[in-house]
């Protein structure tokens, strides 16, 4: 019989690249969701009952438990970028990622791969960080075995990097930038996808992986790129961080004072806090190139999904190739 994977969070940006990469190694797979009914896009990745998801609360041990029942290796892509509800940060990223961990190793699976974040610092002012720093402290803790992934910003067709931004663009004139100097590398979900599977299938060295791209650009550099490539002229309105502070306070505020009915999907204080430091491999960490995994360039991915937000949408190509036709 087939091995058999479970994957928390596995119908989610990354999760669904990693039950895909699985399904094509003729693995089995469980893919662990709060609402199985939102996550049936992931089936078609294998054959028929080869990928299926399942209900699981990853605040609780039972529920956490059953999913994982026969699994020969386990992966944690649970995370969450806004409070919400009992969505608290240190709930999930942290409290979650042990609860997996702990349970796995009761159950004797050998291996683990947990997605935690480059920046993850027990020390760190952003609470997001902190308690990422914290998840991995707790997977360490009870499976020692365990791979961690640490990504940088992660682009793709589903992102909600470049994506993000680009929308806003399509109907702003200005385009808002906080911490326009913090360093990024983005790195292709599919490399993150490519590594996380390498580690299940041939096993590597246990430890923590730090995943960036080929290239680093600089916030305000990554939004001029993103509009060169939609085709839209935007004024880069750099925001100082004490005001983007003020505005993600206020936001904030909105957000507890409606009880959770207008959740802060624009800026938050924590995310301000998160943006005042570089989000790059640090040196001497291993990356992807120890994986055999050569990263994958933007220019190779962004063309294919950013064409949406182009004002003609797919047909603006042809539309410039037709001009410099006209032209000559």
């Amino acid at each position: 019989m087939s091995k058999l994977v479970t994957i928390y969070g596995g119908s989610g940006f990354v999760g669904r690249y990693i039950a895909r990469r699985m399904a094509q190694a003729g693995w089995r797979v469980r893919v662990a969701v709060r609402r199985p009914n939102e996550a049936l896009h992931v089936k078609p990745y294998g054959a028929v009952g080869q990928v299926e998801p399942v209900a699981c609360n990853i605040r609780d041990d039972a529920s956490v438990r059953a999913v994982m029942q026969g699994a020969d290796a386990v992966v944690n892509c649970v995370g969450i970028l806004v409070e919400a509800g009992r969505n608290r940060f240190g709930a999930v990223q942290a409290e979650g990622a042990g609860r997996i961990a702990r349970l796995a190793a009761e159950q004797g699976i050998e291996r683990m791969v947990h997605i935690s974040s480059i920046g993850a610092d027990a020390d760190s002012e952003s609470i997001y960080q902190q308690t990422k720093a914290r998840g991995e402290a707790l997977v360490r803790e009870h499976m020692p075995q365990a791979v961690i992934l640490r990504p940088s910003i992660i682009f793709g067709h589903e992102d909600q990097f470049f994506n993000r931004f680009a929308g806003m663009a399509r109907f702003s004139p200005f385009l808002p930038v906080v911490g326009g100097a913090t360093r990024f590398q983005p790195v292709y979900v599919d490399d993150v996808a490519a590594a996380a599977a390498k580690a299940l299938i041939e096993g590597v060295d246990p430890g923590i992986f730090e995943l960036g791209g080929p290239e680093i650009s600089d916030f305000r550099a990554l939004m001029a790129r993103m509009l060169r490539e939609i085709r839209r002229r935007r004024v880069l309105l750099d925001i100082p961080f004490p005001v983007a502070s003020l505005m993600g306070g206020v936001l904030d505020a909105v957000q507890t004072v409606t009880l959770g009915l207008f959740t802060n999907g624009l800026l938050t204080r924590d995310q301000v806090r998160n943006l005042k430091t570089d989000n790059v491999v640090s040196d001497g960490a291993r990356g992807l190139e120890d994986l055999g995994i050569t990263p994958t360039p933007m220019q190779t991915i962004l063309p294919d999904y950013l064409w949406l937000h182009r004002p003609g949408g797919q047909y603006k190509a042809i539309h410039e190739s037709a001009e410099q036709l006209r032209d000559r």
